[in-house]
């Protein structure tokens, strides 16, 4: 259960450009795992989605654990 409060939180206090980052990272993901494309150009699309998940990952995870730390400090 503190997971769901946690991201409670994290959805609270995140703004309209945390949310389009959050986007951009599922849509990333979603292009790398259903893309059908022809072999030669798979790693050019998979290489576009990667740096654009893990970019927007990092982005999205270090703000999630700021507000968990803060969260576990206000227990």
């Amino acid at each position: 259960m503190k997971l769901f409060n946690v991201a409670d939180d994290y959805c609270r206090k995140s703004n309209w450009k945390t949310l389009a980052l959050l986007k951009f990272c599922l849509f990333s993901i979603g292009i790398m795992v259903g893309i059908t494309i022809p072999k030669e150009k798979k790693k050019i699309v998979y290489g576009i989605g990667g740096a654009v998940f893990v970019g927007t990952y990092i982005l999205l995870m270090k703000k999630f654990f700021q507000i968990w730390l803060a969260f576990d400090k206000e227990e």
